[in-house]
Parts: C-alpha cells; structure tokens; sequence
C-alpha cells in the first residue's frame, strides 16, 4: 500500500485508511481474490493499495468501464467534425442499417435508446470489421428506436467501433490508445496482443446467486431480467483470444490507477485533449432520462451515467456520498470508475472475482464508493 496527501492537503487520510480498509476486508475475508483500489485528486493518485493474489502493477478486465475510453474518443471526432450526433449511425456505416435501423442516429446509440440491446455478436464473428459488418447487417430492433431506454452490454459499442475505424480510417482500438489512454500517460487498453497478456489477473467466479426472497427485498422483483452478461460471457475475457479483440463495450484492461487517471483526465482537460464545450456536454449534460426496465430513470450523457440530484445516485453506481454532479460509469463484477467536480476526487477499483450473489456486490460497490466520495470531508 502506498498513500500520498502532499499534493492533496485536503483529502483526510483517515477516510482514506477506512476506505482502504474496507477493501481490503473483502480479500482477507476470502469474498474476493485480490483487488485494486485508487484515488485521484488534483491530476494525481493519492492513495492506491493492493490487496490479495496481485501487484500494483495486476491489469484487470473492467468490463463496462470500458465504455467511456470509446466514448470520449467519439467526443473528440464529433468536435473535429468527423462525426454529427443527429447524423444516421448509417450514414457512417452503410451496413448497419438494413432491417429498420437506417434511422438511428449516433446520439441514440450513445444514448442506449436505439433498439437493440440484444443484438447478437460474438467470436469469431467479432474477429474482423468485415465479419462484424456482416453481423451488424442482420441485426434486428427489438423495439423502436428512441421510445425506450435498455442498456446495451455490447451491441451499441460496436457500432461506435465502426464509425470510428470508418472516419478515422484506422483501428479502432489504436484510435483510443492514440487519443485518449496514450495521451493521459495510460497502457494500451484495448486489443492487447498475446506478447502483451503478462500479469493480467485471471476471471474467478465467487460466491453463490442471491435468493428469489433477497432479490425482492432489495430490488422488488424475484427474478433480475436475463441479459448477454452471463458467468459464460464473463469467463470468456480469461482467452487470449478475445483480450486481443479488445470488445469496446467491456473488454478494456487496466488498473485501478488507470480508472482514477483517466476520470482526472476527464476533471482537468490536460492539454486541452477534448474540446472544452464538449467535454462539458459529455461529463454533465443530461440527454436520457428514460426509465430503465427496472423503473429508475437513465440519467445518462453521452457516454456517462450522471450522478443527478434524486437520490439515486448509489443505483448509478456511484454511491450515495457524491455530488449530483459526479459522473461515471462501472462494469461488471464491481469494477468502479468515477469522478466527482465538486470535490476533485475520482476513484477506481478494480477486482477479478465475479461476485454471482446480485445482492452483495452491489452493496459492495455503494459501500466503497461511498467512502470514496468522503475523502475530502473531514472527520
């Protein structure tokens, strides 16, 4: 462990000694196998630890996380002019648009609005941009686009993958280390190549499902709605094969230093990497406020969930400490990725033990990132 408050003096070590204790906690009690948390605050990391089978050094799938390193990439192609949010995804990529979906624009697909969460792409369809265009091309909209909100695990991510490869011309997976991840002094994040797989923390399935009974006390409902994230689904980022792919809706790998780096990034604008206004548009403009499947409102930007002022911000994912300005956005199995204007902190976290019990992890995730969100306050 290591923590630094030279460049912070107003983060309390106190609350970052029981944050990092709380972390620790669910290692040494044998819940996780190892995990990673760390702090950002003024540009820097203050406080970082690793606990469990791991290094500091340990690079983690972070899933969900991944999402906002594609999104911000598209912020600066949509400020370049490259790329217009009112614009048909189609218009970039001809092929996306048979079976209806000619109409989707690119602000509905970075909105989770456009209609088809549950579009199928897998391996080895999701090998090759012309394997996937093929894919993209039979997809078929589960309901009109723009009438509802539904998460969309993988789908959205790959079409935001092809307009950038299209625009740009390049890979999309250099493209975000190039713009984004290389610029913030980051690793590479996606795609990785087999020569570059070393000390990657291996995918562990812990614990045991939550109960019909405990699902309805927490969530309301005894059974949670099926989704593509399957213990299967999961497992499958332990391949190299699919490391290398570097799916840009969940396959980055980082640390959590990497996660709490990149939200600074996100805070400071270093270099003026993204266009101020539309930095601004993209950490802290509310686009969707449509209700999820569950009934709790989106509250997303372009790219983000958005802390908002109702009081469930915990249910975003970011603890019920942070300002309604806070935005970020986790992934699956707890990873947990955030930062917060009105403080100045950010916070990841980091873990390779799936948690199968739907109760506890989230709990877990409100607990840490709640904690985190008190660093500044005194005691």
């Amino acid at each position: 462990m290591s923590t630094t408050t030279d460049a912070a003096s107003t983060v309390h070590s106190t609350r970052i000694d029981a944050l990092l204790d709380r972390c620790k906690r669910e290692v040494e009690s044998g819940l996780l196998p190892s995990c990673q948390v760390a702090v950002g605050f003024e540009g820097e990391i203050v406080a970082q630890a690793t606990y469990g089978d791991a290094t500091d050094a340990t690079r983690y799938c972070i899933f969900s996380a991944t999402k906002p390193f594609v999104a911000s990439t598209m912020w600066q192609l949509i400020s370049e002019g490259l790329v217009e949010l009112d614009a048909t995804a189609a218009s970039y990529v001809p092929a996306f648009g048979e079976n209806g979906k000619d109409q989707i624009t690119v602000e509905q697909v970075m909105l989770h609005t456009s209609g088809f969460p549950h579009a199928p792409l897998k391996p080895p369809q999701w090998d090759t941009s012309e394997s996937r265009l093929v894919s993209m091309a039979n997809w078929r909209l589960n309901w009109e686009p723009g009438t509802r909100y539904e998460y969309h695990p993988t789908s959205a991510h790959w079409v935001l993958a092809e307009i950038i490869n299209a625009v740009t011309g390049n890979d999309f997976r250099d493209e975000v280390h190039d713009r984004v991840t290389g610029p913030l002094g980051l690793g590479r994040l996606l795609g990785l190549a087999p020569d570059d797989q070393g000390g990657i923390a291996e995918l562990i399935l812990v614990g045991e499902p939550a109960t019909p009974d405990e699902l309805e006390a927490t969530f309301g409902v005894r059974e949670l709605p099926m989704t593509e994230v399957t213990n299967e689904a999961i497992l499958r980022f332990n391949e190299p094969s699919v490391r290398e792919v570097g799916v840009p809706g969940g396959g980055g790998f980082g640390t959590a230093v990497d996660l709490a780096l990149f939200y600074q990034g996100l805070l400071h604008n270093p270099d003026d990497l993204w266009d101020p206004a539309m930095l601004a548009v993209g950490t802290g403009e509310v686009r969707n406020t449509l209700p999820d499947p569950m009934g709790m409102p989106a509250n997303r930007s372009i790219g983000l969930f958005l802390a908002g002022d109702d009081g469930m911000s915990n249910m975003r994912g970011l603890g019920r400490t942070v300002s309604p300005m806070a935005f970020g956005h986790n992934g699956a199995g707890g990873q947990l990725a955030w930062a917060d204007p009105a403080t100045g902190l950010s916070l990841g976290y980091t873990t390779n033990g799936y948690d199968e019990h739907e109760v506890r992890q989230p709990r877990r995730d409100t607990a840490i990132s709640s904690m985190a969100g008190l660093c500044t306050t005194p005691d």
